[in-house]
């Protein structure tokens, strides 16, 4: 009797993008260099026990049938502490979270599924490279990643 196993490998391919810039911002700049036409999503990544949300752009080609998502790697939220307001700062602190803890230096993934051609993939990265706002972007292998099950939606 012969078992049949599935290699579920991912079918994507991830970018890591440096930028300064506010993630919609990031969404049109993209937009006019690349071509693409990305929107806001109507929901937010989130996840259950944590307050963090992570604002998600999506362009689905209907031509090419790849999609692509823009996800911010960050999320910072204001806290006010009501138990020590004598302190420097009144209680109030800022607290970020990261969607992947593990690469707290990118601030935007760019996920593009459907297609894993690494010529594209090339291509794609030198475009973004160009992009005046963008201090740089390389590839990330999601097999890496410990926390890759945050970029199942």
């Amino acid at each position: 009797m012969q078992l049949l196993t599935l290699d579920l490998e991912d079918d994507y391919s991830l970018i890591g993008i440096h930028s300064t810039e506010e993630d919609y911002r990031l969404a049109y700049v993209i937009n006019k260099n690349l071509n693409t036409h990305f929107s806001r999503f109507k929901h937010s990544l989130d996840f259950v026990n944590s307050n963090a949300e992570y604002p998600l752009f999506e362009f689905k080609d209907e031509k090419t049938l790849i999609n692509y998502y823009l996800i911010n790697n960050k999320f910072t939220q204001l806290v006010v502490s009501s138990k020590n307001k004598e302190d420097l700062f009144g209680g109030h602190f800022t607290s970020t979270s990261y969607l992947i803890p593990e690469k707290k230096n990118v601030d935007f993934f760019l996920k593009i599924e459907g297609c894993n051609n690494p010529n594209f993939i090339k291509k794609t990265i030198e475009k973004l490279n160009n992009i005046h706002q963008i201090i740089t972007c390389f590839s990330i292998n999601p097999n890496t990643l410990k926390s890759k099950d945050h970029l199942i939606f």
